[in-house]
């Protein structure tokens, strides 16, 4: 009954999407895909066949990751994955080699970048918190 009426009742509902090609957003940033084998009553999920997936720019590039526990407070968005989509994203995959020398220049460009917005904000007599500089600012 209680279920009827809240359709959203807990992760009892993950329980749908086992076995199926999921994708996983964590909190710290990273995208995995994988395949989902097992979920507990916290939300924590157990991958199967698990790659780490990195985007810079167009680019992206997989890193292979086996089999993947993640904590369920941990999970910013789930979300099954088109197969037939897949094929088709206007994407290009490049090597992981590339695709993390890549991910290394993005991450000193977006440094650079808060250095000198901290700079400006410093130079105006501003007080510089650094959690509140983020991309949006810069």
């Amino acid at each position: 009954m209680a279920d009827e009426l809240n359709p959203l009742a807990g992760t009892a509902h993950l329980l749908d999407e086992v076995d199926k090609k999921l994708m996983v957003l964590l909190r710290d940033g990273r995208t995995l895909i994988g395949y989902l084998r097992s979920v507990d009553q916290f939300a924590n999920l157990v991958l199967h066949r698990t790659i780490e997936r990195i985007h810079v720019g167009n680019n992206y590039g997989d890193i292979e990751r086996g089999v993947f526990i993640i904590r369920g407070e941990n999970v910013v968005l789930l979300g099954e994955i088109d197969i037939s989509k897949e094929l088709k994203l206007p994407l290009k995959e490049i090597s992981v080699e590339e695709i993390l020398d890549a991910q290394r220049r993005e991450q000193e460009q977006r440094q650079e970048k808060h250095r000198l917005v901290s700079k400006a904000l410093k130079e105006r007599g501003l007080a510089v918190n650094s959690d509140i500089i983020n991309e949006d600012f810069c």
